[in-house]
């Protein structure tokens, strides 16, 4: 009877315990995120540092609180702290051959906060995928494309591909080629396009608008214009420019060729 009495305390004792990992797991888990959201808010108020190095830093508290949360449950359950290196230390090699790709992204992420080829805010293009960089942590890149549309990418992927960041520098050069007809005045066609080139404000003046007859096509001259401007005014003054040469060219009677085609049918005699 003793015995009994004794089992079932040792059961009720284990229960318990299980029932108080379970609520020390749920809170640690909203408490990891609560810490990572207080770091990120704090940090990101410091104008001195990267937000991309507040939202890394806020990673690593997360996950870093998470697994003292999880050691914390494993020895409430009654898994002593000897155990568990022990355990971890024999589980280590296949954990590691397991989790290579994890592992890589989690060295790749470093490597990507420490060298920053993109921060947050940039529009970046990486291993074939263009967007807004929204989020780096320690696994992943998150993009969000023009039209909005979310990106996952492991940053072992965005680390080991060629990376082109649109926003790294301050001004871009925008470089738009007109076609105009071999019968029309090409001298008038390049004064017409920098006449709108200059007087438009997102036009840096140094280095000054470049107009100038590129190539001799099948069908037309082409011009083209190198203009330089600020990296926010880039697609604006690109399609600005597009529209009001082709109404520039309309009003002055300068037309714009497309392409011909002949076809020449042999009869059988």
């Amino acid at each position: 009877m003793n015995e009994t009495i004794t089992a079932m305390g040792g059961y009720e004792a284990l229960a318990l315990n299980v029932i108080k990992a379970i609520v020390f797991l749920i809170l640690g888990y909203f408490f990891a995120g609560f810490a990572s959201r207080i770091v990120r808010d704090r940090l990101g108020k410091v104008e001195r540092l990267d937000q991309t190095l507040a939202v890394f830093f806020s990673s690593l508290v997360r996950w870093g609180v998470l697994a003292v949360v999880v050691i914390a449950v494993l020895q409430l359950v009654g898994f002593q702290a000897t155990s568990l290196v022990a355990v971890l230390g024999a589980a280590s090699l296949a954990i590691g051959l397991a989790l290579q790709g994890t592992l890589s992204d989690v060295a790749s992420g470093v490597m990507l906060i420490i060298f920053r080829p993109y921060r947050l805010g940039d529009y970046v293009e990486v291993g074939g995928t263009a967007g807004t960089v929204k989020e780096i942590n320690l696994f992943v890149t998150e993009l969000a494309t023009p039209d909005n549309v979310q990106i996952i990418m492991p940053n072992s992927k965005a680390w080991s591909s060629v990376i082109t960041n649109y926003s790294a520098h301050p001004t871009r050069r925008v470089d738009i080629t007109f076609g105009v007809d071999y019968s029309d005045d090409a001298d008038k066609a390049i004064e017409l396009i920098t006449a709108i080139a200059t007087s438009d404000e997102r036009v840096l003046k140094d280095p000054e608008p470049w107009v100038r007859v590129v190539n001799l096509g099948e069908s037309s001259v082409d011009i083209t214009a190198r203009l330089w401007c600020n990296s926010a005014d880039y697609w604006d003054l690109k399609f600005h420019m597009t529209k009001a040469v082709k109404e520039a060219f309309d009003k002055d009677g300068i037309s714009i060729p497309y392409p011909h085609r002949v076809e020449v049918v042999k009869k059988a005699s």
